[in-house]
């Protein structure tokens, strides 16, 4: 699948953004170790911002904050919709509401690209229409089924299978994909030596 690299972008945002959410990882057995929300603050939105390059953030304050942490549960529907349909409707609802503004752009480097808000866009309402469009591009590509959750028990981040046979089942093979499969190893070793 031919993904254009602003789209790219855009799709990992998203997964990043509805990662900060504490609900993307499973409660843990003492409530003293509950996941931490990544946006717990407007210092935390604004690293956010300056790590995935977002430009003309302007000033943000608590409303910005709130607005975000909304757009990102509703994107965290998108990547739990059951069905395409479902998921067009909350992409449509997203992108509709960010009043988007399509105009080509070739800012701080970058070649020509599509930006999906207006110039004065808030962050959240730049998000909505930006990460909007790369999510609405694979559905359109008839890909929804590659906005994945992980399967691994003790985390559920959000990722985007870009694998070429929609095999991915964990984040990050790394580390979630290592795990379980070190944990199936020793398994499978100590049922072996009794």
């Amino acid at each position: 699948m031919l993904i254009p690299h602003d789209t790219r972008i855009a799709l990992d945002t998203v997964v990043d953004l509805v990662n900060t959410a504490p609900e993307s990882e499973p409660p843990r057995e003492d409530p003293a170790d509950e996941p931490a929300d990544g946006l717990d603050d407007v210092a935390a939105l604004y690293a956010f911002a300056e790590r995935h390059l977002i430009s003309g953030v302007g000033t943000l304050g608590k409303k910005d904050l709130t607005a975000v942490r909304d757009v990102r549960a509703r994107f965290a529907e998108v990547f739990a919709a059951p069905d395409p349909r479902t998921a067009a409707d909350l992409v449509n609802r997203l992108v509709a509401a960010a009043g988007t503004t399509p105009q080509l752009t070739d800012h701080d480097g970058y070649d020509w690209h599509v930006h999906y808000f207006a110039p004065d866009a808030s962050i959240a309402d730049h998000l909505a229409a930006d990460c909007g469009m790369a999510l609405a591009f694979i559905i359109v590509a008839g890909e929804q089924e590659r906005l994945r959750r992980c399967e691994a028990p003790d985390c559920g981040h959000a990722f985007v299978d870009l694998s070429r046979n929609r095999s991915r089942r964990y984040c990050s093979s790394r580390t979630c994909g290592n795990r379980l499969h070190v944990a199936a190893y020793r398994a499978r070793r100590k049922e072996a030596s009794t």
